[in-house]
């Protein structure tokens, strides 16, 4: 008695990007505007690529991204342009009206949008207290810079003391639950 098995034949699976690392505070138009409404935690420096996974993402969200700004202190390569979600997107950089630690999306239907950028190379718990701080409903008003800031004295306070001495803005922020998106 002989058996035989046929096997599908191979088929080759497109490579997809990974989704966007991204926290968002959620929209209350009773608050007014807030200094930073998420944080975007890009897996590498490579721009180009970056924008059009979190703009993939942001697109269907809040309608058509129309213009990104970054500031290009820490970005080696600065796309003019970049497709998203078959259209066309704008990118544009500016170095003293810009936050280093953040970026800016423009869409027709939700206006302008803040978030602050977290390094590519920062550890997980350090990211999750950046993005819950960005993203945090309560709270007074804190700038990409002001929590980078906070984050790098928590850590060096942290690794001098031997302890978890975080800064009072920061660890009044981290408690926050973030609205998250494609972690």
């Amino acid at each position: 008695m002989s058996a035989t098995t046929s096997h599908p034949p191979l088929r080759a699976v497109p490579f997809r990007v990974p989704t966007a690392r991204l926290a968002l505070r959620s929209k209350d138009p009773s608050a007014g505007r807030t200094e930073l409404d998420g944080a975007w935690w890009p897996r590498s420096r490579d721009l180009p690529s970056e924008l059009s996974a979190l703009a993939d993402v942001l697109d269907p969200l809040w309608g058509r991204i129309t213009r990104i700004a970054v500031n290009p202190r820490h970005w080696p390569i600065l796309p003019p342009r970049i497709l998203v979600n078959g259209h066309v997107v704008k990118v544009g950089w500016f170095t003293s009206e810009l936050d280093p630690h953040g970026i800016v999306l423009l869409s027709y239907t939700a206006g302008r949008w803040d978030l602050l950028v977290i390094p590519p190379e920062t550890d997980a718990p350090s990211a999750a207290r950046l993005m819950a701080g960005a993203s945090a409903d309560t709270g007074p008003p804190v700038t990409a810079t002001e929590l980078m800031t906070a984050e790098r004295a928590r850590r060096g306070s942290r690794v001098s003391a031997g302890k978890d001495g975080a800064d009072g803005a920061l660890s009044s922020l981290g408690r926050q639950q973030p609205h998250a998106v494609g972690l």
